[in-house]
């Protein structure tokens, strides 16, 4: 019969921790949220299948329950590290210091976030690797959201020869900028002379973007700069040593 009660416990929580997942995918709440709540509604239902499970075998709840507050204590203090992941997981969903899918960057760390789960948070990286990092080392460590804002500006530093019109290469470059139609027309774009370095002009190139087209149009500028400078004959200078050779 106990064995009856547990299977027939298990298929209700699944099925009550789905109607729990589909009101939370019907309400306002964010994608972290759901997720952080979803995954503690799951080990709660089955906490209390289990306990039902015991009491129809004649074991006495109520000093399980007991039992599990006195152990709870005694092993809280010997994996103290997990218990301030579980409450860095609770901080992290209720100061929002990011959501589901913003990009973020932590420690060496770079990527997607997947899921906050109890513990744990996961992240696929940018080249599609998944690193799951505790919690409590989010909140300790510096925290980057890259797409905590809506808009974002790319910094580039173009080099061009001393030999070249700056006027020119400032026009070359601004075309480069409105052929990219990602690139937003406000804030407006700037284009300013920088640098005198030893062997360039150094122009900084300040356009801004939706956060999330950041990385994809940066490349689309270096690429379309770069094109742009060869059909123009714009020089691109490098680092270049003379050696003198003095022979006795």
């Amino acid at each position: 019969m106990t064995v009856v009660i547990i299977v027939i416990g298990l298929w209700l929580s699944k099925n009550i921790h789905k109607l729990i997942v589909k009101f939370l995918n019907r309400s306002r709440l964010d994608n972290t949220v759901i997720s952080f709540i979803s995954n503690i509604s799951k080990l709660a239902l089955n906490t209390i299948v289990v306990l039902v499970g015991l009491g129809n075998l004649g074991v006495r709840t109520t000093s399980i329950v007991a039992l599990l507050g006195a152990t709870g204590i005694a092993v809280g203090l010997a994996l103290q590290g997990s218990l301030s992941n579980f409450a860095a997981g609770i901080i992290l969903v209720i100061f929002r210091y990011f959501k589901v899918n913003d990009l973020i960057e932590s420690g060496d760390i770079i990527g997607y976030v997947e899921g906050i789960r109890i513990f744990t948070t996961v992240v696929r990286t940018l080249d599609n690797r998944e690193v799951i990092i505790p919690n409590n080392r989010l909140i300790e460590d510096k925290i980057i959201n890259h797409y905590a804002k809506p808009e974002r500006r790319i910094d580039l530093v173009v080099g061009v020869s001393y030999v070249d019109d700056i006027d020119k290469v400032r026009q070359i470059i601004a075309t480069v900028l409105e052929q990219e139609s990602r690139v937003l027309d406000k804030p407006e774009p700037k284009i300013l002379v920088g640098e005198l370095a030893d062997s360039s002009v150094n122009f900084y190139v300040y356009p801004w973007v939706e956060s999330v087209n950041y990385l994809p149009v940066k490349y689309a500028l270096i690429e379309g700069i770069k094109k742009s400078f060869d059909a123009h004959d714009i020089s691109i200078p490098f680092p270049q040593r003379d050696i003198h050779i003095y022979q006795n």
